[in-house]
């Protein structure tokens, strides 16, 4: 599994499989190796970390756009009849009697007549969107740690996502429509996951949770974006927002193609380590003067092994399963709250653009609190917090009264904000629990969770639209239950992130026998 190759030179004798992987002290982790090479955290890293964590921007746009382009648009009657007041139900009343307040190429519902359609089949593209998410999340999980590697999975899941977003202009009716909202889900599943795990893999200890929230910050700006140009575009159809957001995805992966740079970590252990010296160099400071011929590194995996075998790895040893399940339990929960509040906004009474903007914008506050204190934050007592922090504001969201009523945007945004610092929280912690062989299967696998957890929202939401506020209590106890698990897990603040099951293993013996 693994040996004690050198960077650039063989040795003459080989480590054996059966001893033991070293701790830092003995030999240069790849952490220690990478910062002498590199230096701690310079301008080329976060020029690198700034252009990869943009491809969050463009995932928070496919992932919340329905939300304007499928509303339901408002309408006003044309006659004078009793029956026809802001009340009635316009599927009970004569076509000429009302019309839409704006053109009917605004929203789908009024270009393709779905006003009367059921549920189920208004919900069906952004059903789609997320069911192409955790099947696409399930299929590609481990290409990006196998063969594809963390640059060219960025790379081709933005690419494909954008073009299956442009490709959505040209639908001629919803189950076109909702099958290429599948495909886009499908293609997107991985973005966040090979980008975060990018960005941290190019720096060191110090800096990783500081770098990896800027792809938080990334998708704050996304979500915030899409008020904005819907608002722009309100009198516009609907296919304009689709051609802002994905032209300028496609032309952004072209920039991931030609500027990006794999992650040595990955190289490295793949055994391509001749192309982990050009990277190293190419975001090494100029005036460095440590040679890369004298770089060893004692952390190998073998090529060998399908597509599946980092699910395989992650199943077989007992230690890694069982931080699985609980970080998969946890954005479980999160998921639900972080998909479900945005969704809820329409059963709130508030302005449904003034509310999806201040929700975007409670997610810069959360990104900053993130980088200037990830540092210091103990990580699983964070994740306690926030979510039952979370949790609680979400339940006080569904008090009834006047004055509970005035409150509950504040109570929202409070709710939502502490769900949104969980989240970032919850997925540095989960790169930090696992081993660079595993890392981006992982975390992949915990943001299908939430995912999952996001399927469960709109259908709760849809059930209690005649009073949508107390899916606001299963919110907060969903929430709530699924944090506790967190004091299961292993503290990893300013741990060395290590790179082979072997060594993460040893560390955890290690640790429970109290060395």
């Amino acid at each position: 599994m693994a040996d004690s190759t050198p960077l650039l030179y063989q040795p003459n004798s080989v480590k054996s499989e059966s001893t033991p992987p070293p701790l830092e002290k003995h030999h240069p982790s790849l952490d220690s190796t990478i910062e002498r090479c590199i230096g701690d955290f310079g301008w080329a890293q976060f020029l690198q970390a700034l252009l990869v964590s943009s491809a969050w921007i463009f995932d928070a746009q496919q992932t919340f756009i329905t939300v304007f382009t499928d509303a339901h648009p408002a309408w006003h009657c044309t006659s004078n009849q009793l029956d026809c007041n802001s009340a009635s139900n316009i599927c009970n009343l004569p076509k000429n009697s009302w019309a839409w307040n704006f053109p009917a190429y605004t929203s789908i519902i009024s270009e393709w007549n779905l006003e009367c359609a059921t549920s189920i089949i208004t919900g069906l593209p952004a059903s789609s969107f997320f069911l192409g998410c955790l099947v696409g999340g399930l299929v590609l999980a481990t290409l990006a740690d196998s063969s594809l590697g963390r640059k060219n999975m960025l790379f081709l899941s933005c690419l494909t996502m954008s073009l299956s977003s442009f490709l959505t202009v040209f639908s001629t009716n919803i189950w076109v429509y909702s099958a290429l909202k599948l495909v886009c889900g499908f293609c997107r599943a991985t973005i966040g996951t090979s980008a975060l795990v990018l960005t941290i893999e190019l720096v060191g200890k110090r800096w990783r949770g500081q770098v990896g929230v800027i792809g938080f910050f990334c998708f704050t700006i996304g979500f915030l974006s899409l008020p904005a140009i819907a608002y722009l575009n309100r009198l516009s159809s609907w296919r304009s927002l689709y051609l802002w957001t994905s032209i300028p995805g496609i032309l952004y992966s072209l920039l991931v193609h030609f500027f990006v740079r794999e992650s040595p970590r990955w190289l490295l252990v793949r055994g391509r380590k001749e192309e982990a010296v050009a990277t190293l160099k190419s975001i090494a400071p100029p005036n460095h003067s440590w040679s890369f011929s004298e770089v060893s590194f004692e952390h190998e995996m073998s090529n060998n092994g399908n597509v599946y075998s980092t699910i395989k790895m992650l199943v077989q040893k007992r230690w890694a399963f069982r931080r699985l399940l609980l970080v998969m339990v946890i954005g479980f929960g999160i998921g639900m709250v972080y998909y479900g509040m945005p969704l809820g906004l329409g059963n709130l009474s508030f302005n449904l653009y003034l509310s999806v903007t201040l929700n975007a914008l409670s997610e810069i506050p959360s990104s900053m609190f993130t980088i200037l204190l990830i540092g210091k934050l103990n990580r699983k007592l964070s994740v306690l917090a926030f979510t039952s922090l979370s949790g609680i504001f979400s339940i006080m969201c569904a008090l009834k009264g006047e004055v509970w009523t005035r409150l509950q945007i504040g109570l929202e945004l409070v709710s939502f904000f502490s769900a949104c610092t969980a989240f970032s929280i919850l997925l540095i912690f989960t790169i930090e629990l696992f081993p660079t062989c595993v890392r981006n299967s992982a975390t992949s696998l915990v943001r299908q969770a939430i995912v999952f957890g996001g399927v469960f929202s709109p259908m709760l939401v849809a059930a209690e639209r005649g009073d949508g506020i107390s899916s606001y209590v299963v919110f907060g106890l969903v929430i709530g239950c699924c944090g506790l698990f967190a004091v299961c897990l292993p503290e990893t603040r300013g741990r060395t992130l290590f790179d082979t099951m072997d060594e993460e293993e040893h560390k955890e013996k290690a640790a429970c026998n109290g060395v």
